[in-house]
């Protein structure tokens, strides 16, 4: 008899269409989170939930879970929105999805650092609504990402990408990590051991670390004013990271030129009133959304399930 599986999002074609062969699966078709009661409902039907980061198991919902509920198979690389010592304790196996999704993660930092950079806003806007009507050398002055001191906070899977595109543009590299990398993975990047030696040489900051309860709010108003004068945010990793407010006071002082962001602390919908500002690049946490990172997301999810349910350890088991 097939396992028992619920989708708790509407993962691409090809997922569906391997998990429907493979599984008896359950999708959930609306395509909206699920409450608390939904998720602890499902867990006495399946032997399985693949969910997204929507889908939040705190320790509350952990306590609930019905004991069939064998194993969370997450479509995501964080898993901030799983209580993992909590699951651990219901006996609960608990996957994320990580390597697949670092090129394309890379791809939209380096756009929203371009973006930022070269004020594609205010560019847009201005094209956009006919009021393009000028031209001088002082016209719409940014500035230049080749060359420029790049600062990167995690240099995990999508930070060392990010590392290498970088170098395309023969960017200078800094890194903060928690433990330093192999000569060989470092391909000339510098190491540094604490953002206070980080964060004053990065003309760019680029954020590829996880939101844990240490790294919530790193980027505040004394960290912003470690930056050089004109320095520019860049954050495609977790909302948490970044206090939105210390970030606009940093943008209304002048001293940050510009952000480029696609998370925020509020998901979805954002923060309304970073919308005020033409120097922030937005985009709707669209890092990994390409359709090979998606196929792969939901492949690699599906792995885990089958290695689970084989007798094996999943390979990406937390």
């Amino acid at each position: 008899m097939k396992k028992k599986v619920w989708i708790a999002r509407k993962l691409s074609d090809a997922t569906l269409a391997r998990a429907a062969r493979d599984y008896d699966t359950i999708v959930n078709e609306a395509d909206q989170p699920s409450t608390a009661d939904q998720i602890v409902a499902m867990s006495a039907e399946v032997d399985a939930i693949v969910p997204c980061h929507s889908e939040h198991f705190t320790a509350e919902v952990a306590a609930r879970l019905d004991p069939r509920l064998k194993i969370i198979a997450n479509h995501s690389v964080g898993v901030d929105h799983c209580n993992l010592p909590a699951l651990k304790a219901r006996g609960i196996a608990v996957t994320n999805t990580p390597d697949v999704l670092s090129d394309a993660t890379a791809e939209i930092a380096f756009l929203l650092m371009l973006g930022a950079a070269r004020r594609a806003v205010e560019g847009d806007t201005m094209m956009r609504d006919g009021s393009w009507d000028f031209w001088s050398p002082a016209f719409m002055v940014g500035t230049q990402v080749t060359g420029a001191r790049l600062g990167i906070v995690g240099m995990g899977r999508v930070g060392q990408v990010m590392a290498r595109r970088a170098r395309g543009f023969d960017m200078e590299v800094h890194y903060h990590n928690r433990t330093r990398l192999a000569p060989d993975l470092e391909h000339g990047a510098t190491f540094h051991e604490s953002l206070d030696t980080l964060l004053p040489v990065s003309d760019f900051l680029s954020l590829h670390c996880p939101a844990t309860p240490q790294t919530t709010g790193l980027m505040n108003a004394e960290t912003f004013a470690q930056l050089p004068k004109g320095a520019i945010l860049v954050n495609t990793a977790r909302g948490a990271l970044v206090d939105e407010a210390a970030l606009m006071a940093a943008l209304d002082s002048g001293h940050l030129a510009g952000a480029g962001l696609d998370c925020f602390v509020t998901e979805p919908g954002g923060n309304p009133a970073l919308a005020a500002y033409q120097n922030v690049f937005m985009l709707p946490h669209i890092g990994s959304a390409t359709v090979r990172t998606r196929d792969a997301m939901g492949f690699r999810a599906l792995d885990n399930l089958d290695a689970f349910f084989a007798g094996e350890t999943p390979g990406d088991l937390l």
